[in-house]
């Protein structure tokens, strides 16, 4: 039987790196990850761990080198196997190409028993202004073009980490909101963040100022406070987890707990109707 070959084919890739990386050179604005870093330090004080090997990773080595060293967040994570005891992947990961890869790869330099935390924006962020640009759009052009990254909500990037292999996994968030005089203010911001579009099927060519200009019209009128301030949505999820190590804590078996429920909760227990019964 003559056996037969298959090209390996390359998953699409969704963010244009280069892009992204000329974006993040001409950032000049770090207050949302000054806040991620203030909310790493706030929940590394309520672990019960003192970390003595740990490694973060973003693109400001500048905000992080206080924490530990600091790796890029290339496809290919710059991390030795199993040589640390916590990893922070610091408000970049919705960039990533494979997010999954990046959780594996974290996990894999983890010591047993050591902790990953996580932080990126999820799918509530700058739903305001996704909104007003894909309304603009369509009413100006007819048609919509990818201007902003798709971001995944809790429940779905909390089951990452259970792909990843990680233990105890938890997925919890917060949301900022920012003011903003207008529109254009906040695409200007956002620019200076270095969040830009870097999407590889982005248009290459600038956006129409009508388009521009319709999207803040849309903005005012519908989301505007009595000051006339503009609100956007910041939604940053943090994702923890552990390498797995034995000495953690474990799921009882089902059927092996040693006291129902109702007598835990001293309420009566009530059978089930049978289904067959027609009742």
């Amino acid at each position: 039987m003559p056996l037969i070959f298959r090209a390996m084919q390359t998953p699409p890739q969704l963010i244009d790196r280069i892009a992204l990386c000329r974006n993040r050179a001409r950032a000049t604005e770090t207050f949302l990850h000054e806040e991620v870093l203030a909310e790493v330090e706030e929940r590394l004080n309520e672990v019960n761990r003192r970390f003595t090997k740990p490694a973060v990773v973003s693109f400001l080595p500048g905000l992080w080198q206080g924490l530990g060293p600091v790796i890029a967040d290339d496809d290919l994570l710059d991390l030795t196997p199993q040589d640390h005891d916590l990893i922070v992947h610091a408000l970049c990961l919705h960039w990533a190409n494979d997010p999954v890869g990046q959780l594996v790869q974290c996990r894999r330099a983890l010591r047993p028993d050591g902790l990953f935390m996580g932080f990126l924006f999820g799918g509530q962020t700058l739903h305001e202004l996704r909104a007003c640009l894909a309304e603009a759009e369509a009413e100006v052009t007819g048609g919509l073009s990818p201007r902003v990254l798709p971001m995944g909500e809790i429940r779905d990037l909390g089951g990452l980490l259970q792909r990843a292999g990680f233990a105890l996994p938890v997925a919890d968030s917060f949301t900022k909101t920012v003011c903003y005089r207008d529109a254009l203010h906040l695409m200007q911001d956002l620019r200076a963040m270095g969040e830009g579009n870097a999407l590889a099927a982005r248009l290459r060519r600038p956006t129409r100022r009508a388009v521009l200009l319709r999207a803040a019209e849309i903005y005012q009128q519908n989301y505007a406070d009595a000051e006339g301030r503009l609100p956007a949505t910041f939604e940053i999820i943090c994702l923890t987890g552990w390498a797995p190590d034995d000495s953690q804590q474990k799921p009882l078996r089902p059927g092996s707990a040693q006291q129902r429920l109702a007598e835990a909760l001293r309420t009566a227990e009530m059978p089930l109707p049978d289904r067959h019964s027609g009742s």
